[in-house]
């Protein structure tokens, strides 16, 4: 049975996370993290990861990045995977988390979402086939309290997308500064906010009198809940220290 810590946990990812591991059989989680200790479940909770001393086999974090390094230190003592869900990570944060995952098994991943990471695979591909004739634009669209723009999924999807192209591409923010045509080796990328919208991302590939799209919508916080809760049954079995992402996971499957 793993034992999960949840950092973040009184948030509204974590409360998610929360609901979907009681309703799972052999899960249970012992411990939440959360500036706001306030227990709302059945597990306690601590302002501070270093107050939990109890026995746990996974972290799922669903806090903040400015949470992280606390969360780190932690789990390198403790010698606890954790399984990274947030985002907007800056690149200091991005360095740390790499020289932790040398101690200690991390995951991270841009979006928690299966559907996701399953779009991110087939990007790498149809890049490889299409992406010289193609100019590749990337749209994405969330909820009006998101403070990270472009998410971290779009950026994921046109890392994907660069990956299968033979040049580096240049990624193109918006496109009100920039005055002038637009270029061969560029991967544009545009954020919307709004309302409250879960996730959405498209993937435009616009070539000579037609244009494919790939789309993602998320109708609810359960599909990165449910991602998040595979990465840790995942992670909780790994002892190798190292980075890992949903690859990982998704590779008995694909």
């Amino acid at each position: 049975m793993p034992k999960i810590i949840i950092s973040g946990c009184n948030g509204r990812m974590g409360q998610v996370v929360t609901r979907m591991c009681s309703e799972r059989d052999g899960m249970e989680v012992v411990a939440g993290f959360d500036k706001n200790a306030v227990k709302l479940s059945t597990y306690p909770v601590y302002a501070e990861p270093m107050e939990f001393s109890g026995e746990a086999d996974v972290i799922i974090d669903f806090s903040n990045s400015a949470a992280l390094e606390p969360l780190l230190a932690y789990a390198e003592k403790r010698r606890i995977p954790a399984v990274i869900c947030t985002t907007g990570h800056s690149p200091e944060q991005l360095e740390k988390i790499n020289e932790t995952s040398k101690k200690v098994p991390l995951f991270r991943s841009g979006n928690m979402s299966l559907g996701i990471n399953l779009l991110t695979n087939l990007l790498k591909k149809v890049s490889a086939v299409l992406g010289t004739g193609y100019d590749v634009e990337i749209v994405e669209r969330h909820h009006r309290t998101k403070v990270d723009a472009p998410s971290g999924t779009a950026l994921m999807l046109a890392d994907a997308v660069n990956s299968g192209l033979p040049y580096d591409a240049e990624y193109v923010y918006e496109r009100q500064s920039v005055r002038r045509q637009r270029g061969d080796r560029e991967i544009g990328i545009s954020a919307v906010r709004g309302g409250t919208i879960v996730g959405e991302h498209e993937v435009l590939f616009c070539g000579p009198d037609e244009v494919i799209e790939f789309k993602h919508t998320a109708y609810s916080r359960e599909v990165f809940a449910n991602g998040a809760i595979a990465a840790a049954e995942f992670m909780s079995n790994v002892k190798e220290p190292g980075l890992y992402d949903m690859n990982d996971v998704l590779a008995g499957k694909l």
